[in-house]
């Protein structure tokens, strides 16, 4: 079992100001995230299920898998999901040199860039999103890409669904014990989180819906 807690503590999003823990908001609303895709099925299958309650999210996608399926990187956005940058092979910021992991950020940006349907318009939503994959990133890789005019997403809720020692029942159990109006949820269109996601996910939907909540993607 991880350590990473579920819900972020307010201490770390004190710690690390610069980046999007939450969205302060007065109103009933949740912001769902799905990293790592496009994947063939997993992906389609989650633009259905958010169709069918009318949710947007906001996908971030590493440069590979839409060099592999942009057909299904043009369908989030045809959906009217927001685009985000996972990096071009999901490296670990820890690991990797700063001007290699802006390398990454610019392979996968050039990739979101390349494959947006043509008729797509610039938008509000189109400010540029990056999520860390892993979470792990050097401040000074951070601030190279929030001077690169990227807002850094991290999150307010884990659901934990690529870990296979926490069952389908917990997975639910913890997001749905700890969202609430303007959290962040980190979920996975991977087939790694495929079993825990496609349980969970239609019944966070649901039960949220029926509380009057609505689903919206990252928008500045």
């Amino acid at each position: 079992m991880t350590l990473t807690p579920v819900k972020t503590p307010f201490v770390i999003k004190k710690m690390f100001p610069n980046y999007i823990w939450d969205i302060s908001t007065n109103e009933k609303t949740i912001y769902l995230t799905f990293d790592d895709g496009p994947t063939p099925e997993i992906t389609n299958w989650t633009l259905d299920t958010l169709k069918a309650y009318q949710a947007k999210a906001t996908f971030f996608c590493i440069g590979n898998n839409i060099e592999k399926h942009p057909g299904i990187f043009r369908d989030i956005i045809e959906n009217g999901h927001a685009i985000g940058n996972h990096t071009q092979n999901h490296v670990k910021g820890w690991k990797t040199k700063t001007a290699d992991y802006l390398t990454e950020v610019d392979a996968a940006e050039n990739n979101i860039q390349k494959e947006k349907p043509q008729h797509h318009t610039a938008t509000s939503s189109d400010i540029k999103l990056f999520r860390p994959p892993y979470g792990k990133i050097k401040p000074a890789q951070g601030k190279n890409l929030i001077n690169l005019g990227y807002k850094i997403i991290m999150w307010d809720i884990l659901s934990f669904d690529w870990q296979n020692s926490i069952s389908e029942t917990t997975c639910l159990k913890n997001v749905i014990s700890k969202t609430k109006s303007g959290s962040i949820v980190v979920f996975h269109d991977s087939v790694k989180a495929s079993k825990n996601m496609q349980y969970v996910l239609p019944k966070v939907l649901k039960h949220f819906s029926e509380q009057g909540y609505q689903f919206k993607s990252l928008a500045f």
